[in-house]
């Protein structure tokens, strides 16, 4: 794809937000790129700007293999092992793969960023990469502890969703692009919880975005029974998202793994970058399909996400958030 030397500018300092506050690479890093062959271009562009802080970056340009691109990284787990860090920029997500896991477990840095879009600008050029990293820890901190000692979560929203989910032995984590403290991160700038796979009931009203499909042109209703998916309405939304599961010829993609909240305050839910539309303050979002990166035990050929907008959440009947935002610490009761 062509870029404008406006467009480009844009995208390289995108790309400088990811070499200096998100990845922190030293001289002596060996960087490697995961891309494929539509998103040479903001590779190489950040390989350029990567070469700012580091010597040694490389660009591994695999086979585009859509949605199914993590069974490449399944079948070749050792693929990361020179590196000291590794980007995934790469159409669809490959952090929820075995390579991913084998190098954050070995101590490299990890970070996620599936470059997919649904118009014609570049992911590196929106200006949701530039919330400010400590702000967003700070967000995701005052909800964990709350998440974190509860076993059971409540969401509710205006347009119907009304949701049990449960956590029993699980924590919370964040996602804020920066990967300085700990193995992985993503560009999706969220908390996640990786929920008990077999336990979440009732309904999700989708209002927001489906991920990697695109913008919700009318809110549908998903019923969960035993922690899947058990009935999609019948809409033409519904529809699109009935076929997308049916692609993946994986039963296991019907399992409600995660249950995240956006944090990102540049982020807007508009359905033309998933990433953005899963970090956007004032949203949720539950994922299915393979949870085991994020601390879960499920197995599946991917994951995807589902957003919908403004959420009342309750962790063991305190309220969290209403109507997407953060309401706590609450006001002391005298």
């Amino acid at each position: 794809m062509r870029y404008s030397e406006a467009e480009q500018a844009r995208m390289m300092s995108g790309a400088r937000i990811i070499a200096r506050k998100w990845i922190h690479l030293k001289a002596r890093e060996r960087v490697l790129i995961v891309t494929t062959e539509n998103h040479l271009k903001e590779a190489q562009l950040m390989k350029q700007c990567f070469q700012e802080k580091s010597r040694y970056v490389d660009i591994l340009a695999v086979e585009d293999r859509g949605k199914r691109i993590g069974v490449l990284f399944d079948e070749n787990e050792d693929v990361f092992d020179a590196y000291h860090t590794i980007v995934g920029a790469t159409e669809y997500s490959i952090v929820t793969t075995k390579a991913a896991k084998r190098a954050i477990e070995r101590g490299s840095k990890f970070l996620s960023l599936p470059l997919s879009t649904n118009n014609e600008q570049s992911m590196l050029a929106y200006s949701f990469l530039k919330m400010d990293t400590k702000k967003s820890k700070l967000m995701a901190q005052v909800i964990k502890k709350y998440l974190d000692s509860a076993t059971v979560l409540d969401v509710t929203t205006k347009a119907g969703t009304k949701l049990r989910m449960y956590k029993s032995g699980r924590n919370a984590g964040f996602f804020n692009g920066d990967v300085k403290d700990g193995g992985f991160s993503s560009a999706s700038i969220e908390l996640y919880l990786p929920i008990e796979e077999t336990k979440t009931e009732g309904t999700m009203i989708v209002d927001g975005s489906m991920g990697y499909i695109g913008k919700v042109t009318e809110p549908f209703g998903i019923t969960f029974s035993k922690g899947r998916i058990s009935e999609i309405e019948d809409t033409a939304d519904g529809k699109r998202l009935k076929d997308y599961l049916v692609s993946f010829q994986d039963f296991e993609m019907y399992v409600a793994g995660e249950f995240g909240i956006g944090l990102n305050s540049y982020s807007k839910c508009r359905g033309k970058c998933y990433i953005e539309d899963e970090s956007a303050y004032g949203t949720f979002h539950i994922g299915f399909g393979r949870n085991i990166a994020l601390g879960g035990v499920h197995e599946a050929t991917s994951h995807f996400d589902l957003v919908a907008l403004e959420p009342d959440i309750y962790a063991d009947n305190r309220k969290i958030m209403e109507k997407g935002k953060i309401i706590i610490p609450e006001p002391q009761v005298y």
